[in-house]
């Protein structure tokens, strides 16, 4: 007995370092609770990050060991004490400049945590630092490259260094996929949960707006934006998303949340809820034979769990999302962006300023690409316009996804998420070239809709992932096909290094 008391010791304090990659959250809780010194642990933990992260670069800040081990203490008897998880850096966390990948913001340190900083901390997780992002959420100009920022610089693909991780949560992915985090926290405008997600194989939420609270996040679109969980697999983060959602007098989208919302239906999964449920699997009539194989993949899926599959489309009309959301985002970003910096702790306190900062420091924040968005922000002050274009997205929106629910009696839609990773290319941004491009989730993200993508399969050794759409509110609905869709479809990808 004394020879395994010895033996179990002598792994805990000198092994258990290589036992940090890949964890869930129940195996990390689990580390955290057999640990002798947790001071310790935690000061090889941060070395383990810092080590791991290399060249994905997907850590913009972290805090020390003496700072997280106060709120391990502090999160006593908590459901996920001691569970690190990373955050966005556009959301406030005491200690840590929250920049938005700006140099502008370097001296932005909040005065206080984000609303749902505070609420991960009261479920007992240790926020451990910051991901790095597309800077501004790739809101400033063209042509811009994801995953780049002008103070954290350029996230890579956990799968390959050459490759994008798309973005703009593209550290909170990476991290992730990279197995140095179990869970992170990205934003979402259009695409930024999603993209960054399947395209690093983690599962992402995008939770309906209102359901998480936006205060202490530096935002892009009142109507659009939202905080939702990453992670390898669905139940853990179905566990972030029930720790950050409820209201908040802080933002008033949090109001809308309905009386009976289920919030504890959140993590009551169940393997077999996709059997007898009708699916309508997005199709748009002109698929490669890449995106043909997939589908019929994930028909095969559906079919198997028991679900009853129905081919649908979107009909989006041509300037619906170029002219009229685009003006939205515009409107919204000057208003809410000036709003944030008003109170906030930076010498930055409008757009007006940040542009004049950007120009007199061109070389290093304007040496990719430029802030023409900035501008164009700048001088979208026509209120009228803003209104009936506003009026037109959100109602086109909701009635396309909403009518094909109803009118084919379907429970969810089905889709590919993003194509795969593409080269990164500082010089020409996202344009991705010739190689083939894919999308789902646009209306789902101008509705305000909740929509999650976890992997589904590689190609060309990159993964990709399926999407689960539905009307608001009805995350739970999602969450549950997505676990019972991934209970058989069995993938959990890994970088090669990983293997």
């Amino acid at each position: 007995m004394k020879i395994k008391t010895i033996l179990f010791l002598f792994l805990i304090f000198f092994l258990y370092p290589k036992n940090f990659s890949d964890l869930s959250l129940d195996e990390f809780k689990h580390l955290f609770e057999n640990s002798a010194n947790k001071k310790l642990l935690l000061q090889e933990y941060l070395e383990f990050i810092v080590e791991e992260d290399g060249e994905v670069n997907s850590i913009i800040s972290l805090y020390d060991a003496n700072k997280l081990y106060r709120d391990f203490i502090y999160a006593r008897r908590s459901p996920w004490q001691g569970v690190p998880i990373v955050i966005k850096d556009n959301i406030d966390s005491a200690g840590l400049a929250n920049t938005a990948g700006s140099l502008a913001l370097t001296d932005n340190f909040p005065r206080d945590d984000a609303h749902i900083v505070k609420l991960l901390k009261r479920a007992g997780f240790l926020v451990v630092g910051k991901a790095n992002l597309s800077e501004w959420a790739n809101f400033r100009g063209n042509p811009s490259t994801s995953g780049w920022s002008s103070y954290g610089g350029q996230t890579t693909n956990a799968y390959n260094s050459k490759y994008n991780p798309c973005g703009s949560s593209s550290g909170s992915a990476a991290a992730v996929a990279l197995g140095i985090v179990p869970v992170s926290i990205g934003t979402e405008t259009n695409g930024s949960i999603s993209c960054p997600a399947a395209i690093n194989g983690v599962v992402g939420i995008k939770p309906t707006v209102g359901l998480v609270s936006r205060d202490g996040i530096i935002p892009i679109s009142e109507t659009q934006d939202t905080a939702g969980p990453m992670a390898r697999n669905v139940h853990d983060a179905a566990q972030v998303l029930h720790a950050i959602s409820g209201k908040d007098v802080k933002d008033s989208a949090t109001a809308n949340i309905p009386k009976n919302y289920n919030y504890q239906a959140l993590i009551e999964l169940d393997s077999t809820y996709l059997n007898g449920k009708r699916i309508g699997l997005l199709r748009n009539g002109e698929e490669s034979e890449v995106q043909q194989k997939l589908l019929s993949k994930v028909e095969a899926v559906l079919t198997t769990k028991g679900a009853i599959v129905l081919d649908v489309s979107f009909e989006i009309s041509s300037n619906y999302k170029w002219d009229n959301e685009y003006y939205v985002l515009l409107y919204q970003f000057r208003e809410g962006l000036n709003n944030y910096l008003r109170t906030a702790n930076s010498r930055m306190k409008n757009l007006d300023q940040l542009i004049e900062f950007n120009e007199e420091n061109s070389k290093t924040v304007l040496q990719h690409f430029g802030h023409e968005i900035f501008l164009e922000s700048q001088q979208a002050q026509d209120e009228e316009k803003y209104l009936q274009a506003l009026e037109i997205i959100t109602n086109r929106s909701r009635n396309q996804i909403d009518s094909l629910l109803d009118n084919k009696g379907l429970d969810a839609l089905v889709g590919l998420t993003r194509n795969p990773a593409w080269k990164t290319d500082l010089k020409n941004g996202d344009s991705r070239g010739d190689e083939e491009v894919w999308a789902t989730g646009g209306l789902s993200a101008v509705a305000g809709y909740p929509h999650i993508t976890i992997p589904l399969d590689l190609v060309n050794g990159f993964p990709v992932g399926v999407s689960f759409l539905a009307s608001a509110w009805e995350e739970a609905k999602l969450i549950n096909m997505a676990y019972s869709f991934e209970e058989q479809n069995s993938f959990y990808p890994r970088p090669k290094d990983k293997n």
